[in-house]
């Protein structure tokens, strides 16, 4: 697809600039714990601001449904924004109407203001065309920075963009711009690693990567369901028993376009689920019935890192093991640096994106040496499953 970005602006001082962004950042007692959101907005916070703009961010938080919910106002994020953007960000009490008018009317060229949760209304999440126009009208360009809360067609991420000249801000493009290398037009041979606790949370995923990579890597508690569908006794570990079915559909459709999937070679065992719980590592055939699988082996992790010793690209969803705690962090760990190794040496574009994936390639120290980790969640997901981002899509030229 193509987008017009940022570069494709000019003239815009004195210009009301409507930012979407993503600022459902984690909170405790009123502060933020997190800034990660935060931080990859600002290059295009400051890129408008030092053009002139003026700029004026949209963003939701939480599920407020419709309705104003003290505990979900955007007030308590505009100080740590201020604070990491080193300038003032100014708050308006909502995100349309009168109020935010007149926050607007007193900004400056050059100055940022932060408009009221805009799932306060809710024509926001129903996409409603009179909320949309109401956006529209405090606004001259419309900007997404967003593409966590692209899979949604709501006011602020799809209605609006059909009203106003729309860009896309620089973290949009770095995610559409990965993205697209990773699956869109990759450099092969392509490598996806799937991990994490259920193949039915996933099966769309698996359904569409099979037509697209060359290799797919399925660990976690997805990998047991695989292993029983083809007779292994897993004992109990975590499996999906009724999605056999499924299971050997996805290696069948994988077998037809030519993908290679590679389950665990070995597997870690442990009686118990907690940290430090006594465990070994077994045959495939030699799980023993009152033990589950909690983590792959030394074979399985030598046949990983020759996989991705072999890719040119690498798109990772999941962990290979109980990451959260150790020892059955080992496998996730080693393949993370592994590849983050490639990575730095020029060998290998790897991407990455989901919640427990940031967190674990975090966790193994891997995340900076990738080419790109994704913070979007649900949008990155059905990205991957190959569906129609809304506010992606209305972004196209």
């Amino acid at each position: 697809m193509t987008f017009k970005t940022l570069d494709d602006l000019s003239g815009i001082t004195g210009k009301r600039v409507l930012v979407r962004v993503d600022l459902n950042v984690p909170m405790d007692g009123g502060k933020v714990t997190d800034t990660t959101r935060i931080e990859r907005i600002l290059p295009t916070i400051r890129e408008l601001s030092d053009k002139g703009a003026k700029v004026v961010l949209l963003a939701h938080f939480g599920r407020p449904k419709g309705e104003r919910v003290a505990e979900m106002s955007l007030e308590p994020v505009a100080q740590p924004l201020a604070d990491l953007l080193l300038a003032p960000v100014d708050f308006a009490e909502d995100c349309i109407g009168q109020a935010a008018e007149d926050a607007i009317a007193e900004l400056s060229d050059g100055d940022v203001l932060l408009l009221e949760n805009t799932r306060f209304h809710k024509g926001e999440e129903k996409n409603d065309p009179e909320f949309a126009k109401a956006l529209a009208a405090i606004g001259d360009i419309y900007v997404n920075d967003a593409f966590s809360a692209a899979h949604r067609a709501h006011g602020s991420t799809e209605g609006i963009a059909t009203l106003l000249p729309s860009y896309a801000g620089r973290t949009m493009q770095a995610e559409l711009e990965a993205l697209g290398a990773a699956l869109g037009e990759p450099k092969r041979p392509v490598l996806a690693v799937v991990g994490g606790a259920k193949v039915s949370s996933k099966i769309d995923l698996l359904d569409n990567l099979v037509g697209k990579v060359d290799m797919l890597v399925i660990g976690g508690g997805m990998a047991n369901t695989f292993l029983a569908a083809q007779g292994v006794n897993v004992g109990k570990s975590l499996c999906e028993h009724d999605l056999a079915d499924t299971a050997r559909k996805i290696m069948a459709t994988a077998e037809k376009a030519g993908c290679e999937i590679i389950l665990p070679a070995d597997a870690v065992v442990a009686r118990e689920f907690k940290a430090g719980a006594d465990n070994e590592t077994v045959a495939l055939d030699a799980i023993p019935a009152d033990a589950m699988m909690l983590d792959v082996g030394d074979a399985s992790i030598a046949v990983v890192k020759s996989k991705i010793d072999a890719a040119n690209t690498l798109v990772w969803n999941g962990p290979l093991g109980a990451f959260e705690i150790e020892p059955f962090d080992k496998a996730t760990v080693a393949a993370a640096r592994h590849a983050a190794e490639q990575t730095k040496a020029g060998k290998l574009n790897s991407v990455a994106g989901g919640g427990d994936t940031v967190a674990a390639l975090n966790h193994a120290g891997a995340a900076d040496d990738f080419s790109y980790v994704s913070t979007a969640g649900g949008a990155f997901l059905e990205w991957l499953e190959g569906k129609e981002l809304p506010g992606v899509k209305a972004l196209e030229r």
